[in-house]
């Protein structure tokens, strides 16, 4: 008997919790829609990308010959110092020196070799003398029978090898002089310069440290040349490069300056893409000016290719145009019309009917000018649609015209409750207040 008076008290409790749920609680719960108003202003359509600060040409200095560095060239700007890191050079500023003892013995050898072929070419020179004397004197007994056939052939024979010993010995001689010259140039060679005027970036050797060159010129100073035009390199993704032109200005920011804006304009697309988990990115170089030298290399850059620029048209937020009511909110007069109408976001794609949750990710407005779409304006507590043409987006704000499109005309954003907007956001971790009670607290 106990256990069904306690079953008919707790059915008797759950239905008077839902009678007062249905006529209070739910009953406060009436949905009041979030609008914002058309507003005129001006329009900045850009393209967003990262990229890197890179020196608009780079140097890279070897060695070509084998070696022990030395020392290191001092550097212009502080005569006490050697070349380091940041050092600005100038054009044949000595960078380094590798150890010349063996090349100046090379030299040495060289310049004995050659004063040496010098000197059998001398005595070459005289033998050819001697054969053509005795040539010329034997073309003389000829007529007169005074010479034996064989002697004279054997004079001719003498005559024609000296000279042609002489022409060895020439030869001989310049082979020496480049010889010579090789290893003078050789000798030039261990004093490493700069082949052009900038600063340098990286080193890469020390003093003691030994270097090697056989197929490829080690790399021993990176020189990056005149830093006062400086370029980015920015990764822009497939579906925006088409966008991008030579010539397009650009607006960029950097981490190590906060606040600052640089300029600068698109000068080249590079046609050699790269791909990254499926995902195409086309290098775009931007040149700036960097006077000022503020602009350090390798720095990472935030970039804004401006694409478009309108003056003086409707704006509203891009929420406005994400938006899609429940079929119970649309006013009965359009309701038919509205579900009939292909449910179609501004980006073209199938649109829910339901709000878009805050972990959903949400719609893009449409990249292209005149793509119809729709916004939701209030209608005494429910909403109506009116068609509108999307024009271009900065991602916040968008364009939109059309019959009907007005300056101040309130738009719907997104929905709350009443009860909600005058008590306030609260938090759902405090204890609340019971809706449709009319007391207050104390």
């Amino acid at each position: 008997m106990k256990t069904v008076f306690f079953s008919l008290v707790v059915v008797a409790l759950a239905a008077g919790g839902t009678v007062y749920y249905t006529k209070h609680v739910a009953a406060d719960a009436v949905v009041s829609f979030r609008t914002v108003a058309v507003k005129r202003d001006n329009l900045l359509s850009t393209i967003s990308s990262t990229g890197t600060v890179e020196p608009e040409e780079v140097v890279d200095v070897g060695a070509q010959v084998v070696g022990i560095i030395k020392s290191l060239g001092q550097d212009p700007s502080h005569p006490e110092k050697t070349i380091d890191y940041g050092s600005v050079v100038h054009k044949d500023t000595v960078l380094a020196l590798v150890d010349d003892a063996v090349y100046k013995a090379q030299v040495d050898q060289a310049r004995a070799t050659l004063e040496s072929s010098k000197a059998d070419l001398g005595e070459l020179q005289a033998h050819a003398d001697q054969a053509e004397q005795e040539w010329k004197r034997a073309v003389t007994l000829v007529p007169a029978k005074a010479i034996a056939d064989t002697d004279y052939d054997l004079d001719v024979a003498n005559y024609k090898a000296a000279k042609a010993n002489v022409a060895v010995g020439v030869a001989t001689i310049e082979q020496n002089e480049a010889a010579l010259a090789l290893a003078k140039t050789n000798l030039e060679y261990t004093v490493i310069k700069s082949p052009v005027e900038g600063m340098i970036v990286d080193r890469r050797v020390n003093v003691g440290q030994t270097v090697v060159s056989s197929l490829s010129a080690p790399s021993l100073f990176l020189i990056a040349k005149d830093l006062r035009r400086i370029q980015v390199w920015a990764s822009v993704n497939e579906a925006d490069i088409g966008r991008i032109c030579a010539g397009m200005p650009v607006s960029f920011t950097v981490d190590a300056y906060p606040g600052k804006t640089f300029r600068g304009k698109v000068t080249q697309i590079r046609l050699n893409a790269t791909m990254t988990q499926n995902v195409v990115t086309y290098t775009v170089v931007v040149v700036t000016d960097n006077a000022d030298g503020r602009l350090l290399p390798y720095l990472t850059a935030n970039l804004q290719f401006e694409i478009e620029q309108r003056s003086n048209v409707l704006l509203v937020p891009n929420m406005a145009l994400r938006w899609k009511p429940r079929p119970q909110q649309i006013d009965p007069a359009f309701r038919k019309m509205a579900l009939a109408a292909p449910k179609t976001g501004p980006g073209g794609k199938q649109a829910s009917s339901q709000p878009a949750s805050a972990g959903d990710k949400p719609v893009q407005p449409s990249k292209e000018r005149d793509e119809p779409s729709r916004v939701w304006v209030p209608a005494e507590g429910l909403v109506r649609s009116i068609e509108v043409v999307v024009g271009p987006s900065d991602g916040s704000m968008t364009e939109i015209s059309g019959e009907g499109v007005h300056e101040g005309m309130k738009v719907v954003v997104g929905e709350g409750h009443r009860d909600d907007e005058e008590s306030g956001a609260t938090n759902p971790f405090m204890p609340q207040l019971m809706r449709g009670s009319n007391q207050k607290p104390k």
